[in-house]
């Protein structure tokens, strides 16, 4: 049973790894060579077999590319569609959606597509391609395309597979050949991402194609009442940034009138704002609470010889840049060996005729008399040769027909011999240097296609919009004594006693209890607090606090100044030490606090009050026991100089205490901690 039952997990595991595997290598990720995937890849290279200069209908497209791949038509017709709506490597007929709106494209039987010019020129090369049997076996398909550009940064990457996933960002076309050039000549180089939607784009922690961007709409301030988003960020469309935008003011984070879309070639989102409001500051809530901002986590994964891997940005654009090198070095050499055989063919023939070589073999009566005479009459003219004869080259000569023969034209075949020659010395002028004919290959390519490429998207650095610091104040947190919750839907009992605050929700509250206790929450609709909530206000890191207190344990009374104490959300904590009768007996906020303090008559004292001033107590931690106030009952604490009130914030002014019935003697020491 345990050794079937082990088989079976072995069974199951391998299953897995090769599903793994085959998603990871043959679906989701793209290859580092060519910049594809093996949908991609295939399309492309049925186009190239179907290519005759005019568009085909995209049906026939898919239909064709099924020959090669071995999933549904669906995955074919979106692979195209996206490819072409790029730019770059396909040309469009017809309805291929927007990438600005949303729009999906067209049936494939309405719509029509070729391979564009510059992917005629730099994807395609019969003998520099690797090409291995279809799933089928019936056809060739091609391991990776020959790509003289960096088509994985130039078009960018999306795709999830087992356990991993890619997101490669799109990058300008004329910068990475520019940085192609740079690395050509040993020199720094920087690259970032260009989007087709433009916009604008903070690249300041894209850490070489693995760290964080954020993208920005342009928006335009018509005049002080209107709007016009002219540019959307990238993975938004038109449609999605409006229903962000109408998300936003139906939570009251943003206030406007009305919304329209007037988007045709270009992007064009007008707003208008709602009376009281105004352009300046509903641009930035736009940005802290719709996609008019959007951040983005770009994720560099890739196949590199037949292994997904995670590179950087720079790692990728040298290794493009050396296989470049490469492929044009190879390329010449071919392309000498060529046009040396050629070379060698059109020597060879013009010897024969020239010579009248053809006359010595009209006696031989035998194939093998025939060849043996070749060779001899050929053998003195071996130093004009590229190689030596072999037995092709004399069945080729045997192949000219007498009519050729009698039309030789002399001068011609000089004028092509010299022209093959010259072109012989052109292709080693380059091998000599191959770095040098990179780069002219390189600026032939701007040269051509730059103009049609320009950088799309502007790039800029943005400040930090705090959607906290921006958010309006729509809410208001009331507190019911008598029921005991607190929340926004909560509406306090009385003016005399309202500890209401008006805030967001992105903001936190202090809630301070007369026990001593106090902790900070997240605005809440509803939530039971207790009857004995002493203050509350909003988290303000520059807050002052004035506090008189009554430790229960000694039965005296103290005065203390604290800043806004440091917190964990919802964790409680302790201003003086727990005991049934200690309790706040004033807190006031702000600089510049003064309090009356009552005391039990008695007929041995001068006064029977205290003025305290609370700028001469020194500000320290929460938790500090403070410093005595008086060794004498305390009947009552009110604040002096007129009831204080911050923004936001409530003083407490707790009723005059009744005096205790006995006071343990004290000392008249200083307390302050």
């Amino acid at each position: 049973m345990e050794s079937n039952l082990g088989k079976l997990h072995q069974l199951f595991d391998q299953n897995f790894l090769e599903y793994t595997s085959y998603v990871i290598k043959e679906r989701a990720i793209p290859d580092i060579n060519d910049g594809f995937k093996p949908v991609q890849r295939r399309l492309l290279q049925t186009l190239h077999n179907m290519d005759d200069g005019r568009f085909h209908k995209v049906a026939n497209v898919v239909g064709e590319t099924m020959k090669l791949h071995p999933h549904g038509d669906a995955s074919i017709f979106a692979a195209l569609v996206n490819l072409a709506n790029k730019g770059f490597l396909i040309d469009r007929q017809g309805n291929f959606g927007n990438i600005l709106t949303g729009d999906q494209a067209s049936a494939a039987r309405y719509i029509e597509c070729r391979l564009s010019p510059l992917a005629r020129e730099v994807l395609f090369n019969k003998d520099l391609t690797e090409y291995d049997e279809s799933y089928d076996g019936r056809m060739m398909e091609p391991l990776t395309l020959p790509a003289k550009i960096p088509v994985l940064l130039l078009q960018g990457a999306d795709g999830i597979a087992v356990g991993m996933a890619t997101k490669i960002l799109p990058h300008n076309f004329c910068e990475l050949l520019e940085a192609q050039k740079k690395i050509l000549r040993d020199e720094d180089f920087e690259i970032y991402p260009d989007f087709q939607q433009k916009g604008l784009v903070d690249v300041s922690q894209y850490d070489h194609g693995n760290g964080k961007i954020r993208c920005r709409a342009r928006i335009e301030e018509l005049n002080e009442k209107t709007i016009v988003i002219r540019e959307i960020p990238f993975t938004t469309t038109t449609e999605s940034l409006i229903e962000s935008v109408e998300r936003a003011a139906k939570a009251g984070k943003i206030k406007i009138h009305s919304i329209d879309d007037y988007t045709a070639e270009e992007v064009e989102i007008e707003i208008k704002l709602a009376r009281g409001i105004y352009a300046k500051d509903t641009i930035t809530a736009l940005y802290a609470f719709t996609d008019c901002e959007v951040p983005i986590s770009p994720n560099l994964t890739l196949i590199r010889d037949k292994t997904p891997m995670t590179a950087s940005v720079e790692e990728v654009i040298r290794y493009n840049t050396e296989k470049l090198h490469r492929d044009l070095t190879r390329e010449l050499e071919i392309d000498l060996n060529r046009q040396l055989e050629k070379l060698h063919a059109r020597r060879l023939e013009q010897i024969f005729i020239e010579e009248r070589l053809y006359k010595d073999i009209e006696e031989e009566t035998s194939v093998k008399a025939i060849t043996d005479r070749i060779f001899t009459s050929l053998a003195p003219f071996a130093d004009q040769l590229i190689r030596a004869v072999s037995d092709e080259d004399v069945d080729r000569l045997l192949e000219i027909r007498i009519k050729r023969i009698s039309r030789y034209d002399i001068n011609r075949q000089f004028k092509e011999i010299r022209a093959i020659e010259k072109e012989i010395e052109t292709i080693r002028r380059h091998l000599t240097d191959t770095v040098g004919f990179t780069i002219s290959y390189i600026d032939s390519l701007l040269e051509r296609y730059g103009k049609f490429y320009p950088r799309q998207t502007e790039i800029a650095e943005f400040t930090e919009v705090s959607a906290r610091n921006i958010a309006v104040a729509n809410l208001n947190v009331g507190y019911h004594r008598e029921s005991g919750f607190l929340g926004h839907t909560i509406k306090a009992e009385d003016e005399k006693n309202d500890l209401s605050v008006p805030c967001s929700e992105y903001d936190r509250l202090l809630l301070i209890f007369s026990n001593g206790l106090y902790k900070i929450m997240p605005v809440a609709e509803k939530l039971f607090v207790g009857h004995e909530l002493a203050w509350l206000g909003k988290v303000d890191k520059d807050l002052i606090f004035n506090m008189i207190y009554r430790d229960g344990a000694e039965n005296l009374v103290y005065g203390k100044r604290f800043n806004m104490p440091k917190f964990i959300l919802e964790k409680e904590y302790r201003l003086f030490d727990e005991h049934p009768r200690s309790r706040i007996l004033l807190l006031l906020t702000g600089e510049d606090k003064f309090a009356r303090i009552s005391l039990m008559p008695s007929s041995r004292a001068k006064a029977n009050a205290i003025e305290v001033t609370f700028s001469d107590y020194l500000i320290k931690g929460p938790a500090a026991k403070g410093k005595r106030v008086s060794n004498r009952v305390v009947r009552k604490v009110v604040e002096s100089a007129g009831r204080a009130t911050v923004a936001g914030k409530q003083n407490l002014v707790l009723p005059g205490l009744q005096a205790p019935e006995s006071v343990p003697p004290e000392d008249n020491k200083d307390d302050d901690e």
